[in-house]
């Protein structure tokens, strides 16, 4: 076997932790916001956080590409402001996976937010509790076993994106040849034993984020049983 590039796991373990991170935050924002109010637009701005869910993965890259090209409404922008080009770069690679990932983390942080008991929050409130605190220490912490499982499904979500980072960051080896872009070109190449080689790498971590996230999920719902008993 040939030498081993690394450089698309460690590019793609950085895009995906990235993305992830900027995921998380935003979806418990927003989550937070549309599980606990109701304004005028409320279901049209969740069908925009939903959307990317069931368009294709190259129609979403192609919306990016018009939005973040170089004539783009917020790639030009940046370019002449800050001279940022987001296409053909990892950047575009992040915000690929931003995009694509961020409604599994919304969904999950939603229905986490939902299943908090408004009476705890109340009764935080009616003691003098500020919404920043009753936040951290009532509804985040009870939240968490569902933001945990959209946050490591995001991830994985970041680390399989093909589709629509092949449209807006490309395939430029060394820069933004993730791995998913290193197993399709390697195979129109015809090297499918590198190709062979990162498949194998792609599943077993899918694999074993798939497995952690079922333990950790038996092992939370084993903890709650008996904590449920013992009151």
């Amino acid at each position: 076997m040939h030498e081993i590039n690394y450089t698309p796991l460690l590019l793609s373990f950085k895009v995906a932790g990235i993305s992830t991170s900027v995921v998380f935050v935003a979806g418990v924002l927003f989550a937070r916001l549309m599980a606990r109010k109701t304004f005028f637009g409320k279901s049209l701005l969740e069908s925009i956080f939903l959307l990317p869910l069931v368009l294709p993965p190259t129609v979403v890259g192609f919306g990016l590409l018009i939005l973040f090209g170089k004539h783009g409404l917020i790639g030009s922008w940046l370019s002449s402001w800050f001279g940022i080009q987001i296409v053909f770069s990892w950047l575009g690679a992040v915000i690929a996976s931003v995009v694509v990932s961020f409604p599994l983390m919304y969904q999950s942080a939603v229905a986490s937010f939902e299943q908090v008991d408004r009476k705890l929050e109340n009764a935080a409130r009616t003691m003098g509790a500020s919404e920043w605190r009753v936040f951290w220490t009532i509804s985040f912490p009870l939240a968490w076993p569902g933001l945990l499982a959209g946050l490591v499904l995001a991830f994985a979500r970041g680390l399989g994106e093909f589709g629509a980072t092949l449209m807006l960051a490309g395939y430029i080896p060394g820069k933004t040849d993730t791995i998913p872009l290193a197993i399709y070109f390697a195979v129109e190449a015809g090297d499918m034993e590198q190709a062979s080689f990162w498949v194998t790498i792609i599943v077993a971590l899918g694999f074993s984020t798939i497995m952690w996230l079922n333990w950790w999920s038996r092992r939370h719902m084993r903890r709650f049983a008996h904590e449920q008993k013992k009151e």
